[in-house]
């Protein structure tokens, strides 16, 4: 939907709108011929079903797998073709470092590098924060500026950091270093179009020294012995998610990237206390009373999934069933629960599928949904939508939306 239409229609009133982001929790069927969904127990998620309408959006387009950038963009109304934005700066943006105009960001991922020049671990063990900040302030002892350009560098969460390059006008157009797969060596970095500009050629240059630097820097280290770069872009914030839509918003989140794309959307974030899911709903009890749509966001449904832990993901399924009580007593006017995108454990990785998504409002149209699965869902009154159409639908269903035309 045009944004400029939707915020024409929009208007202000006292109502509250959550939208609970079960990370990845859309999947396939695993050893008994059910998803981690249908095979958890879930009688609260249960309940909200029977209690609301329910279907499946395409976070990007049918067929396409999304990052958990433009999956979150479109889940927040913005069309994620238009608003592309790497994960440097999502993840940048979702720590305290301050970017200025023309930076252009990349996501490190610490990793392991055989002997053989190859990627052994693409996330160095998952190294834990202490250990992910220490290599950081190794490199930014050691890499201070390349070529005149100054290189800044912020760890973000765990084996994840970001290296910031100022003061030269340069172009992000550029392809990952990632090979995404464990056995094969990392990728030169290189522009992505196919006539490059002088920016995008130089920036290119710049990555490619870092990361040779970089591996001589780190080369004593265990595990983090090397560094892949990904999702290059240049610094731009997104059009203001409050004044577009004229309510107050709020993201309560774990995960850095996921701040970070609150953050680019105008969202107040807040920074404490999340290294639990109970930490997380303890700051939304605190938070709702003084926002209109607070954003929250669960991560570990999506790890287990890249993990292949087909168990595992049905146990974080379980225990935040567990919890989600604690939510529904709020009361909140609108209550949206979905994903971002599907992370079946049997693909390791993000997919196309469309992901369960459920409404539960005094104004919804409740449906025949018994419970909350993909197999439940698929005769869902919601059906099969976009995830732009979220936010419209929160929106109405909180009564924030005035009548097109006359």
């Amino acid at each position: 939907m045009d944004l400029d239409l939707l915020s024409s229609l929009a208007v202000q009133n006292d109502t509250k709108v959550l939208l609970l982001v079960l990370d990845g929790v859309g999947g396939l069927a695993g050893p008994q011929g059910k998803t981690s969904l249908e095979a958890a127990h879930t009688p609260n998620l249960d309940a909200l079903a029977k209690s609301g309408v329910c279907g499946f959006h395409d976070p990007v387009a049918p067929g396409i797998t999304p990052g958990s950038g433009p999956a979150h963009i479109g889940l927040f109304g913005y069309d994620p073709f238009r608003y592309l934005i790497g994960r440097g700066v999502l993840d940048t943006a979702g720590t305290p470092f301050v970017f200025a105009t023309g930076d252009l960001a990349s996501r490190l991922n610490f990793a392991t590098l055989a002997a053989d020049g190859t990627i052994s671990d693409r996330r160095a063990g998952r190294i834990p924060d202490e250990e992910g900040q220490r290599v950081t302030d190794l490199l930014a002892k050691n890499i201070k500026e390349i070529e005149g350009v100054q290189v800044l560098l912020q760890h973000v969460k765990e084996y994840r950091a970001a290296a910031i390059f100022r003061g030269k006008r340069l172009d992000g157009h550029l392809c990952d270093s990632d090979p995404q797969k464990v056995g094969l060596k990392p990728l030169d970095v290189a522009p992505t179009q196919e006539n490059p500009t002088v920016e995008a050629k130089e920036a290119a240059r710049l990555a490619n020294t870092f990361i040779v630097r970089a591996k001589e820097i780190l080369a004593a280290e265990a595990k983090a012995n090397f560094v892949m770069m990904r999702g290059f872009d240049v610094y731009e914030p997104l059009p203001d998610f409050c004044e577009l839509f004229k309510w107050r918003a709020c993201a309560v989140a774990g995960y850095p990237m996921y701040k970070g794309v609150a953050k680019l959307a105008g969202m107040r974030v807040i920074e404490e206390g999340q290294s639990t899911v109970e930490e997380e709903i303890d700051l939304v009890i605190r938070e709702l009373p003084k926002t209109d749509f607070l954003f929250l966001h669960v991560k570990k449904t999506d790890s287990k999934g890249e993990d292949g832990d087909f168990e595992g993901k049905v146990e974080v399924i379980e225990h935040f069933d567990r919890l989600l009580p604690r939510l529904v007593d709020l009361k909140p006017d609108v209550f949206c629960v979905t994903g971002d995108h599907s992370t079946p454990c049997s693909l390791r990785s993000h997919s196309w599928h469309p992901v369960p998504i459920c409404i539960a409002a005094e104004t919804a149209r409740v449906d025949a949904c018994q419970t909350f699965s993909e197999t439940s869902f698929l005769t869902g009154g919601l059906g099969r939508i976009h995830s732009t159409d979220v936010v419209p639908l929160l929106l109405a269903h909180a009564e924030r939306l005035q009548k097109y035309g006359a």
